[in-house]
C-alpha cells in the first residue's frame, strides 16, 4: 500500500511532466522549449533564455493587421486555468529590458475552460481550448515576437512565458493606401502607427521575484488588460483577484521601472517605439537587463521608423512619468550605450547612414539620421529614438541632417523636407 507522501510525490511528478506549451503560433526554439514555468528568480525572463533560444527551427508566423489569429497549447497540466496575455516586442532577439505591449488579455478560463484542476496528465495532449484574437490594425509592419504569457488558476505561483517569432504584415486595403500616400504624407502614417503601439498597455509581470505575486484559487484580474479582453472566467465576487505587491502594475517599459533582482522580468524604461529587426548585441542574461551595444552599421537589418518630435506620442502612450514615449529613459540602457555622435550643423550630415543605438545620448534635438535610404531616427528629449522603416514607395536621403528628405520613388523625384515645427503641425491634425 503507497503511503500518502508517496502518492504526493507521485503527483508532483505527474504534473512536473506534463505542464504546457504553445502549440499556435508555432514558438522559437521548439527542440530546447520545455513545459516548465519560467524560473521564479526571474533568471530566464524572458522567453525562457536558453541556448538556442530565438532558434527558429522553421517557424514562421504571418499576421496580416486586422487578421484573426488562435492561441492553442499542448499538455494537460492546466492548473485550473488562469489568466493569459498575447504582447509583442520589436526586438528581433527580446532581453529583459525589451519593452512588451499588450494585445489581447484573457481573465479566466486559460488555457482551459470550466476545469477546476488538470485535465489528465499526458504532457503531449492537445489542449480542447484555443483562444482567438484580432491582430489591431494600426501597428507598424515587420518583423516582431509574440509573447504568451499565463498566470495560473491553482499551484504554485508562478509565470508561464513562451515566445514565437511573427511578421506583421499590412492588410490589402491598408497596403493600397500606404502606396497611394505622397512623400508628404509619410511621416505622418509612420507617426501613427508608431503612436498606437506606444499606446498599449504594458506586460504584466509576476511571481518572478519583481516585487509583484498574483493570489491562488483566483483568476488574475489584470492591472491594465487593454481593450481586447476575453473573460473566461466564472462570473462570482471571489473568482477573480487583483495582484499583490508594490510593483504591481509599474510599466514593463516606456514608463517607471520595476523593482527586480538580477535578470528578473521587471524590466527598464526601455524605448517604447517599435525597432523591428534591428539586433540588439547584448547577451540576454546580463544582469539587471543592461543593454550592452556595439556601434555597427545595421542598415540592412532595420525594417521599422522614427518618431517626428519629442512631444507627438506623449499623449497617447501610458507612460507613469512625463518623459516621452518617443526615447528610452533608463539610465542602464543609456549609460551602455555607445557614445554620442556630432552634433552636426542644421544642413549637415554624416553621410555614412550609420544607426545610432537607440538610448544612446544625442546632442542636436530634432536631428534626424536617415540610415541606408530607407528608414531613419530622431533625436528626442537627448537620446535617440528606434529605427524604423519608411512607408513602401518612399527614401530619404542618407545621413543626418535638421530636416529629413524624403522622396517618392516611382514618381517624379520630388524631394520634400520636412521641418521638425511642419511635422509637429501635421501630425497634431492626423
Amino acid at each position: 500500500m503507497l503511503s500518502s507522501t508517496t502518492i504526493a510525490v507521485f503527483g508532483l511528478a505527474a504534473l512536473g511532466s506534463s505542464h504546457m506549451i504553445m502549440n499556435t503560433p508555432t514558438p522559437f526554439g521548439k527542440s530546447s522549449l520545455n513545459n516548465s514555468p519560467l524560473d521564479a528568480s526571474g533568471s530566464d525572463f524572458p522567453c525562457k533564455q536558453r541556448t538556442g533560444v530565438y532558434d527558429a527551427e522553421g517557424a514562421s508566423n504571418t499576421w496580416p493587421l486586422g487578421s484573426t489569429q488562435s492561441l492553442s497549447f499542448t499538455g494537460s497540466a492546466t492548473h485550473g486555468g488562469g489568466s493569459c496575455q498575447v504582447s509583442i516586442s520589436y526586438d528581433e532577439a527580446p532581453t529583459a529590458s525589451s519593452t512588451w505591449k499588450v494585445i489581447h488579455s484573457i481573465e479566466g478560463g486559460c488555457p482551459i475552460k470550466g476545469v477546476a484542476g488538470n485535465n489528465g496528465d499526458n504532457a503531449n495532449a492537445v489542449n480542447p481550448d484555443s483562444y482567438p484574437f484580432t491582430v489591431p490594425t494600426d501597428l507598424p509592419t515587420g518583423t516582431a515576437v509574440m509573447a504568451w504569457t499565463w498566470f495560473n488558476k491553482v499551484g504554485n505561483r508562478e509565470m508561464y512565458m513562451n515566445c514565437a517569432p511573427i511578421t506583421l504584415t499590412a492588410a490589402s486595403s491598408k497596403r493600397s493606401d500606404e502606396n497611394e500616400l505622397e512623400a508628404r504624407n509619410a511621416t505622418q502614417l509612420m507617426e501613427r502607427d508608431q503612436a498606437a503601439f506606444s499606446a498599449l498597455p504594458d506586460m504584466f509581470i509576476a511571481n518572478i521575484n519583481n516585487g509583484c505575486g498574483t493570489q491562488d484559487s483566483t483568476d488574475l484580474l489584470f492591472p491594465n488588460p487593454g481593450d481586447s479582453v476575453e473573460k473566461d472566467g466564472q462570473a462570482t465576487s471571489n473568482a477573480l483577484a487583483t495582484p499583490t505587491g508594490a510593483s504591481c502594475g509599474k510599466a514593463v517599459g516606456g514608463g517607471s521601472t520595476a523593482t527586480a533582482g538580477s535578470g528578473s522580468g521587471a524590466t527598464s524604461a526601455a524605448a517604447s517605439s517599435p525597432k523591428a529587426t534591428q539586433k540588439p548585441t547584448s547577451a540576454a542574461g546580463v544582469p539587471g537587463g543592461v543593454f550592452a551595444t556595439v556601434p555597427n552599421p545595421v542598415a540592412s537589418q532595420t525594417t521599422l521608423v522614427p518618431v517626428a518630435s519629442a512631444t507627438s506620442a506623449v499623449s497617447a502612450a501610458p507612460v507613469a512619468s512625463s518623459a516621452p514615449s518617443v526615447a528610452p529613459v533608463a539610465s542602464p540602457v543609456a549609460s551602455s550605450a555607445s557614445p554620442a555622435p556630432s552634433s552636426g550643423t542644421s544642413t549637415g550630415t554624416t553621410g555614412s547612414g550609420t544607426a545610432e543605438v537607440a538610448g544612446s545620448a544625442c546632442t542636436t534635438e530634432g536631428m534626424w539620421n536617415c540610415i541606408g535610404g530607407t528608414s531613419f531616427q530622431q533625436c528626442a528629449s537627448g537620446t535617440w529614438s528606434v529605427v524604423q522603416q519608411l512607408a513602401a514607395g518612399t527614401s530619404c536621403s542618407a545621413g543626418q541632417s535638421a530636416a529629413i528628405n524624403i522622396t517618392a520613388n516611382g514618381k517624379a523625384k520630388r524631394a520634400v523636407r520636412f521641418s521638425n515645427a511642419h511635422v509637429r503641425r501635421h501630425l497634431h491634425k492626423s
